[in-house]
């Protein structure tokens, strides 16, 4: 009894899990996760301010593009993995540790990543893939029927991340194309992984991890609302300017999250659950997560220009810092949680329409606070275009 219970505890087999399992949520283990990614997105947004803050537009958003991708690849596979496969058991446990460490790893790479050395950054993430593979190489040793998937997942990460390291030795003008040609294989496993039977992912687990990191980026934008106060404290020249960005800000992120969690996010996945909607859903997040982060990266430019610390940059450079990544996230949220063909008129053309007059606010004398308004306007019109139509949880 006790051998048993022992084994219980710290082992299980690792088997696919109920897909339709009641009361599934997120684990601690997976806000640990969580928590220690946050880490690595908060330096990608800073390097990116600072490369706007420098007039270095098209390298930074095209460094924050390819570092973010490596953040949220890492995040997302560890999460549909874990819908599918968590044992929360030791090794389980143990492995995950090693994608924490892989993550951080890929945190301190970041800055060097932005200045073209990605060393670091690489050695990071092939930690944390490595741990993937393990993970994929005991799913198939103890689950039968999910073997083949399991097998395809593994090979299709160990062949990326020989890429991956063959990628540091290649000249430094091919490092782009090599780049996105190496982002799309990697992209590329799981829809082979899941082309004869997918995986047991968990619908409302996977709707409510992409939930809690989304609130992770949009965490960001809060950081820059409380800098621009801040700074208000210690510049009484711009207190009113400044206090006025931050309340804008804190508007526009309070939109965002209404606008984002307006609808339940399993929705989707529960009424189609094919693997194009999972795909499509899974992988259109990663404009969503990106652009909230600039977000907050494109709100501490606004606080610097409005100190007056950004003299070689104008106003207009500086608004589009800001409203360019919110038109960015508004579409991308219509485009995946509302859907172009909605039934309801004015929410169907109530995003496109308000993402372009966002990126329009910044000709206006106050850009953040027009665009603060739009997508608080926004809000208005979905509360009341949806009047009605919601149910008690």
């Amino acid at each position: 009894m006790t051998e048993q219970l022992l084994r219980r505890v710290w082992y299980r087999p690792m088997r696919a899990r109920d897909s339709g399992e009641d009361h599934r949520v997120a684990t601690p283990l997976e806000l640990l996760f969580d928590l220690c990614f946050v880490v690595a997105v908060g330096q990608a947004a800073a390097q990116l301010h600072h490369a706007l803050a420098e007039g270095h537009v098209a390298h930074g958003v095209f460094s924050f593009a390819l570092v973010f991708f490596g953040i949220w690849w890492g995040w997302l596979n560890f999460c549909w993995f874990a819908s599918a496969f968590d044992t929360d058991d030791v090794p389980y446990r143990l492995v995950t540790l090693l994608q924490i460490a892989g993550g951080l790893t890929v945190a301190a790479g970041v800055e060097r990543a932005f200045n073209g050395d990605f060393r670091v950054m690489v050695a990071g993430y092939v930690l944390m893939r490595l741990a993937m593979v393990a993970q994929w190489l005991r799913a198939a040793r103890t689950d039968a029927e999910c073997r083949p998937a399991a097998l395809r997942y593994a090979a299709g990460i160990a062949f990326c991340q020989l890429l991956w390291v063959g990628y540091l030795w290649l000249p430094h003008g091919l490092q782009p194309y090599a780049f996105f040609a190496f982002a799309i294989l990697e992209m590329a496993v799981p829809v082979w992984g899941e082309s004869r039977q997918g995986t047991a992912w968990h619908p409302h687990h996977i709707a409510e991890r992409y939930g809690l990191f989304t609130l992770i980026v949009l965490g960001e934008v809060i950081l820059s609302a409380t800098n621009a106060l801040k700074e208000a404290t210690a510049e009484p020249g711009h207190l009113g300017t400044l206090i006025s960005l931050a309340a804008a800000a804190l508007v526009l992120v309070f939109s965002m999250w209404w606008l984002y969690f307006d609808r339940p996010g399993h929705a989707r996945l529960v009424r189609r659950p094919t693997m194009f909607t999972s795909m499509t859903w899974g992988y259109g997040h990663y404009f969503i997560f990106a652009s909230a982060a600039a977000v907050g990266a494109g709100l501490e430019v606004a606080v610097a220009y409005d100190t007056g610390t950004l003299p070689g940059i104008g106003g207009v450079a500086a608004a589009l810092a800001t409203t360019v990544p919110a038109a960015v996230f508004l579409l991308s949220v219509w485009l995946l949680h509302i859907g172009p063909t909605n039934e309801c008129r004015p929410i169907a053309i109530g995003f496109p329409v308000t993402a372009v007059l966002v990126v329009a606010a910044s000709f206006t004398p106050a850009p953040i606070h027009v665009a603060a308004g739009l997508a608080a306007a926004l809000v208005v019109l979905t509360v009341v275009a949806t009047h009605g139509e919601r149910h008690p949880a």
